[in-house]
Order: C-alpha cells, then sequence, then structure tokens
C-alpha cells in the first residue's frame, strides 16, 4: 500500500496525479523548480519542497535531489508523470536503491525500450514487423549518410533516445542530409543527452496509430485499445482519439496482440503505449514504445472508464488488475487536442508571456487538464503547453463537434496560442469525414493558419463600441462624484456646441491601423453608437452583462463577445475567434523606435548555440545566420534579403531576451 506519494514533476500531469492520489487517500508531496513556487501543482498536494532554479537540469532533472526529498518527507513511492525522468531507467534504479516504489515499469524494461535502435533490434528478433531502417551503433556521419542511401529517399532520422519529435528530421535529398544529421544530433544531445541517431524509410501518408497497454506484478498485461496520433506538426502530436476512425477489426485485434507481445518481451509493468506506423494497405510497423503514461491517455480513461493513474498506483502497490482482456469494450469516441501558447502563422514559433486572463469552457463531454492558472506565465524553461481540451461523445461526430464549440469559448490574452488553428483543424471537413494521414497538417497550412488574416469589420466595431461603454460608464462614474452630475462636460459622447460628437480611435494589427470614428447616435439611456471606417458605418447597442461579456447588436445582428483589455492591447473574443488589437495613443506614437529590416532581433528568450556568419559576410536571402534554442527546440534565424553583417551581437552560449538584437544586415547595392 502507498501512504505518501512525491510528484516528481510539474504542470497538469503533477495536478493529475495529485488529485487522484488524494481521492485514494494517500498523502502528496509535491516539488517544485523556483519558477513554479506559485504554480496549481504546488497547491493541489499536501505539502511541497523546492528543488532548485527554474533550468529543469538543475531542479526536476537531478534525481539525486529528487530522492533526497523523498527521504526526508517520507514518501514511500514516487510518480514521475511523463518528460522528465519518467523514462529514465537510472533514476528507476535509484529509487529501488532506496526502497522507494517507482510508479512504472522496471529499469529493464525502461532500458530494453528507452532506446529506439535496441527497441528495434528487439522487436525484430520477436518478429513484429519494422519499418525499413538502420540502428547500428557506428554512428558516424558517413556511416549514416551510407545507410540513408542504401535506404532510399526520403528518409527519417531519429534521436535514437528521443521523443515529442525532438532530433527528428525528414530528409527528401542527398544534399540535405549533413545539415540534417548535424541538426539531429545537436538536438537530440540537448534533449536526451544522446546524440545516437537511427534512420529509417519514410513513409508517405500513413497513419500514426499506437496501443495503450498495462500489466501487473502477477503476469497480467492487457491493451486498453487503440489512439490515432496522425494529426502532427514538426513529428509533433496536436490531435488525438480514441478508437481510431475506421480501424478494421482485424488490425485493431492484431495491433492489440502485438502491443501485449511487445511488452511482455520486456517484462513490462504498469501504464505503456506501442507505437505503429501504419501504411494504406493496412500493413503496421513498430516505431517504438514509450515506457511511461502519455500526455493523450485521457482519451483511453474516457472510452474505457478507467482511471489510468488510479491504476498505476493500485499496480505499483502490488495490487492485480480488477479486469481481464475480455472485460474490456470500447464505449463511445473521445478527442483531445494540445493547446499550446504558439503562433500558427509564424511555422508554430513558441510564445511566453503572461497568462492575463485564461478562461476554459465547461460543458456536457468536456474535460480540461490543466496546470496553469490565470495570473500565472508561460515561461521559457518549460514546454509551452497551457492545456489539454479533450471531449466526449456518443459518436465521433459529437465529440468533434463539442470539441469545437469548446475550442470556440476558450479566452487567452497574454500569449498567443493556437485555439484558432485547432478549432479549424476538428472542423476541417476532410478531419470530420474520417481519418487522416500524419501528412495532412502540412498539406493543409494555409487553410489551418492563415497568415495576415485581418479583424473582420464586426470585431473592430465591437473594440470601439466596448471602448465608448467604458468611457462613459467612468465618465458616469466621476460625474456622481460631482457637484453637477449633469452637466455636459460630464457626458463621454464627444458633445460639443453646434457639431457632432465622436471619439476616433486608432486599432493597430501588424502593420495595419485602422481608424474607428465612433459617433453617439441619441443621448439618454441605452444610446447606440455609430462606428465609421473604411469608407462604411457600423451601427451598435448592447450592454455589458453581469459576466462580463457584451450583448450587441451591429448592423442588427446579434453577437455575445467578450473584449479584455490588457494596458494598449484589446483583444475580442467573438464567434469562436479572437482578435488582438492594439489600440494606439496619439500622445506616444513615434516614441517606440522601429526595426528595420536589416536589425534582427530575438522573438523569445533562447540559447545561441551556432552562429554562421561573422562581420562583413556577404549573405543571400535565406542563408542561416546563428541558431538559437529555447524550449528544447531549434529555431534557425535567417537572413530576409541579401546583405552584409555589418553587427554581430552575440555569440555560441549567449542567453538573449526578447528583443534583444542579434544580427544587423546592410542591403547589397546592386
Amino acid at each position: 500500500m502507498i501512504r505518501t506519494l512525491l510528484i516528481a514533476n510539474r504542470g497538469e500531469i503533477a495536478c493529475r496525479v495529485a488529485r487522484t492520489a488524494r481521492a485514494m487517500g494517500i498523502r502528496t508531496v509535491a516539488v517544485f523548480s523556483e519558477a513554479d513556487a506559485e504554480t496549481p501543482h504546488v497547491r493541489a498536494c499536501d505539502e511541497a519542497w523546492p528543488i532548485g532554479p527554474a533550468a529543469a537540469a538543475e531542479s526536476y532533472l537531478k534525481a539525486d535531489v529528487i530522492l533526497d526529498v523523498a527521504r526526508r518527507s517520507g514518501a514511500d513511492a514516487v510518480h514521475p508523470g511523463y518528460g522528465f525522468l519518467s523514462e529514465n531507467a537510472g533514476f528507476a534504479r535509484a529509487c529501488e536503491a532506496a526502497g522507494v516504489i517507482f510508479v512504472g515499469p522496471p529499469a529493464s524494461a525502461i532500458d530494453a525500450m528507452g532506446s529506439k535502435a535496441g527497441a528495434k533490434t528487439l522487436m525484430e528478433k520477436a518478429g513484429v514487423p519494422l519499418v525499413p531502417g538502420y540502428h547500428g551503433d557506428d554512428q558516424a556521419p558517413a556511416i549514416l549518410s551510407q545507410a540513408a542511401l542504401a535506404i532510399g529517399f526520403p528518409v527519417l532520422l531519429k534521436a535514437s533516445a528521443g521523443g515529442g519529435g525532438k532530433g527528428m528530421r525528414v530528409v527528401r535529398s542527398e544534399d540535405e542530409l549533413p545539415a540534417a544529421i548535424d541538426s539531429a544530433k545537436r538536438e537530440g544531445k540537448a534533449s536526451f543527452g544522446d546524440d545516437r541517431l537511427i534512420v529509417e524509410k519514410y513513409l508517405e501518408r500513413p497513419r500514426h496509430v499506437e496501443v495503450q497497454v498495462f500489466a501487473d506484478r502477477h503476469g497480467n498485461t492487457v491493451h486498453l485499445f487503440e489512439r490515432d496520433c496522425s494529426a502532427q506538426r514538426r513529428h509533433q502530436k496536436i490531435l488525438e482519439e480514441a478508437p481510431a476512425p475506421g480501424l478494421d477489426p482485424a488490425i485493431r485485434d492484431a495491433m492489440g496482440r502485438a502491443a501485449v507481445a511487445a511488452a511482455e518481451a520486456v517484462g513490462y509493468v504498469g501504464a505503456g503505449t506501442v507505437e505503429f506506423i501504419l501504411d494504406a494497405s493496412g500493413t503496421f510497423h513498430f516505431m517504438e514504445m514509450n515506457t511511461r503514461l502519455q500526455v493523450e491517455h485521457p482519451v483511453t480513461e474516457l472510452i474505457t472508464g478507467l482511471d489510468l493513474v488510479a491504476l498505476q498506483l493500485r499496480v505499483a502497490a502490488g495490487e492485480k488488475l480488477p479486469f481481464t482482456q475480455d472485460d474490456l469494450r470500447i464505449t463511445g469516441h473521445a478527442v483531445e487536442v494540445r493547446l499550446y501558447a504558439e503562433d500558427p502563422a509564424r511555422d508554430f514559433f513558441p510564445q511566453t508571456g503572461p497568462l492575463t486572463r485564461l478562461r476554459f469552457p465547461q460543458g456536457e463531454g468536456i474535460r480540461i487538464d490543466s496546470g496553469v492558472e490565470e495570473g500565472g506565465a508561460v515561461t521559457v524553461h518549460y514546454d509551452p503547453m497551457i492545456a489539454k481540451v479533450i471531449a466526449y461523445g456518443r459518436d465521433r461526430r459529437e465529440a468533434l463537434a463539442r470539441l469545437g464549440s469548446a475550442l470556440g469559448r476558450i479566452e487567452i490574452v497574454g500569449v498567443t496560442t493556437n485555439a484558432g488553428f485547432l478549432k479549424r483543424l476538428v472542423e476541417h471537413p476532410e478531419v470530420v469525414a474520417g481519418p487522416i494521414d500524419t501528412g495532412f497538417v502540412g498539406r493543409e497550412i494555409a487553410t489551418l493558419a492563415p497568415a495576415g488574416e485581418a479583424a473582420p469589420a464586426a470585431a473592430l466595431a465591437i473594440a470601439g463600441f466596448a471602448e465608448m461603454l467604458a468611457f462613459d460608464a467612468a465618465a458616469k462614474s466621476a460625474a456622481a462624484r460631482t457637484d453637477d452630475p449633469t452637466s455636459p462636460w460630464a457626458r463621454a459622447d464627444g458633445w460639443r456646441l453646434n457639431d457632432v460628437g465622436h471619439h476616433d480611435l486608432d486599432f493597430r494589427e501588424g502593420e495595419r491601423v485602422t481608424m474607428v470614428r465612433m459617433a453617439a447616435e441619441r443621448s439618454g439611456e441605452g444610446r447606440g453608437w455609430t462606428a465609421r471606417f473604411d469608407g462604411t458605418d457600423h451601427h451598435l447597442s448592447g450592454h455589458f452583462d453581469a459576466d462580463g461579456s457584451l450583448n450587441v447588436r451591429v448592423d442588427g445582428v446579434r453577437h455575445r463577445a467578450v473584449v479584455v483589455a490588457d494596458r494598449d492591447r484589446r483583444v475580442v473574443f467573438l464567434d469562436g475567434r479572437s482578435w488582438p488589437l492594439v489600440l494606439e495613443d496619439p500622445f506616444t506614437a513615434g516614441e517606440v523606435e522601429e526595426v528595420g529590416h536589416g536589425r534582427l532581433i530575438a522573438p523569445m528568450p533562447a540559447k545561441v548555440i551556432r552562429v554562421d556568419v561573422a562581420v562583413g559576410d556577404r549573405v543571400a536571402r535565406g542563408a542561416t545566420l546563428l541558431v538559437t534554442e529555447a524550449m528544447k527546440m531549434e529555431h534557425t534565424v535567417t537572413a530576409p534579403a541579401d546583405g552584409v553583417v555589418i553587427r554581430l551581437a552575440v555569440a555560441v552560449g549567449d542567453l538573449v531576451d526578447e528583443g534583444a538584437e542579434l544580427v544587423v544586415l546592410e542591403a547589397v547595392d546592386e
């Protein structure tokens, strides 16, 4: 029996484990870095211990420090969550040596499956079909290049110790190989401390289907059916669903049996996932096994009715699985998307910043798993996932409809998110119609993440209307405190003698500025306003409801909208979309230095890991200037035009803040 559980993780998984453990009567202990002292997972536990600086390598990845907290807090078990130390065989062994239960598989199973190369060798011996590839020990770039040439392009380079798309590159020609091998090795080393690669044939238009397995210490192993994770970008999952749409029952059964055989081959215990690539012919190939709980486990919970975290704790305590394979059934359909702080229109560039407003929807069949809260922040130190948004329905169509509706009701201010992208994805006709392949998002990116999409007229008009209502309310409040509250000087409608009053508001979106002229249509309570811009008048009336939302009519059409003011920003939430605007102050115009086309700045805090140019170098448009790393991902800075490097402000190893100058180019005279 587990009496005290230390949760060696952070974020939404730490919150989830804490809730489940406490419901089971288990005392919980959190660990936290300096950046996480006030986060939800800390408050979710009975006690919490500091473990070091914000950087994961100096806190959450310090096995000795975490085990010291386990000893001092009296914990008899450690739950590693996912990521960090969850698939670290050395940590599992250290727990065992310290007499602490590791809530996961034995170290031998982690060793066997922790290396993609080793796992493929093991599966090959067991007769599990593999994708043609190279997973040998000789890691010389020349050997890897020879293997790629022998396999035939396109090939996929994968970090042997990796996951989550880190250290993974698709290579379509021999010319691309040297840079791709170098980059994949470097990212693998940074993310997993291991730069070994495997080379595989890259299958065009496959599906990514994985099987959830569970095993106890008494020789019982089952599968909990499959999840389809084919919607991906940069080889990272975006949308996961269970069961896999359109999967032949015979293939489902065969994949399930293969997954169980894989788990049994390594003496697996606990929750794990066996991942397969499924080609158009219905043939499946083993990819890898994740020896931990997966981010997408909620969809499996919803279609099976099981609590996988509770099962983990019971199995770790030595209990038998309370069911057999024959007892398990699929009921309904579940879909999950990962809500990230990132900008889909800028190649999903990660974002950092405060969560000024964070409101999630509620409703039948909707589940939100999150480890952040309003007033918190997304930082450069950890993964930028804000929440998992999950929907359940009687069938796939209902689940997708509920998820699309929920995504349209999310309100986040402070960072750019992929909420709009996700809504377009789950409502895309091809997604609704049935299964997609792993290349779908890449092919449809222009539709899913349109660049430069301007706010609609209704959003601009509502932004102006909200400004007038707020201005009016403030004026009335101030007038009420004077000796003459009915004075025309207390009015906020721009009243003037013998003229039509108005307010001019400049709203900026990127480079585009729209002047919205707001004019009161009539005086008295409930007056309407006219918003004039782009040569058109729009008529508005309405009010703020008790919850702060706007009940507004625009040209006779009723809308429910939310307008959030954050300093000079105004974010309009309308019809399931959000539109960030900047309300420009005419008195401060021109005070901000304009960044010229030749001055390249850091879009977010990062570390410089490579510099490819020197002062005086002549570069062509698109040439790589330098590479930075943030949130365990590499970001390449390229030349926006032909030019000469006239200033280089950074060197390898430098840490730069958002907005810091990196390189300055001077245009080349032809």
